[in-house]
């Protein structure tokens, strides 16, 4: 069976929910996607994690291991292709680079605050695999002001 590398910065963090939606897929390690940032878009009070690209910034991420069943299962969830497209980035796994898909949202979406709920649920996972969770208060903070400043 084919096996994917995919990243996860925002409830697929959580080895619980991820355990439940995608019972095979297996943790390979933690990395930085830099450049990057962490920001919520969508709905008032339910809006959800993406990344978009931004000088300096750095967002952690767990890196697993998909079987095609798993990926389908994601794909329901992520809303792809409709909220979410998949892109293949590179990041550092065991001191060498390897690329990884993700799920990064499609442009259009306000920003907005996450759920308690779902907050939560990626705070679990950022407190499990040990990221700094200023990144992650960061994030509600960018994703309440009306204009953000951009790298361009």
């Amino acid at each position: 069976m084919d096996k994917k590398l995919y990243i996860a910065y925002g409830s697929n963090l959580n080895i619980k929910q991820m355990a439940n939606r995608c019972p095979t897929a297996k943790v390979v390690g933690a990395s930085m996607l830099k450049d990057w940032r962490l920001l919520f878009r969508g709905a008032h009070a339910s809006a959800v994690a993406t990344v978009e690209p931004f000088k300096g910034g750095s967002v952690p991420v767990l890196v697993w291991e998909l079987t095609s069943t798993d990926e389908a299962a994601l794909d329901r969830y992520e809303g792809w292709p409709f909220l979410y497209r998949k892109e293949t980035v590179k990041v550092k796994l065991g001191g060498k680079n390897v690329k990884a898909m993700m799920y990064v949202m499609n442009e259009g979406r306000p920003l907005g605050q996450p759920s308690c709920y779902y907050y939560t649920t990626i705070l679990e996972g950022y407190k499990d695999a040990g990221f700094d969770l200023d990144i992650l208060h960061q994030a509600t903070i960018d994703s309440a002001e009306k204009e953000i400043p951009t790298d361009e």
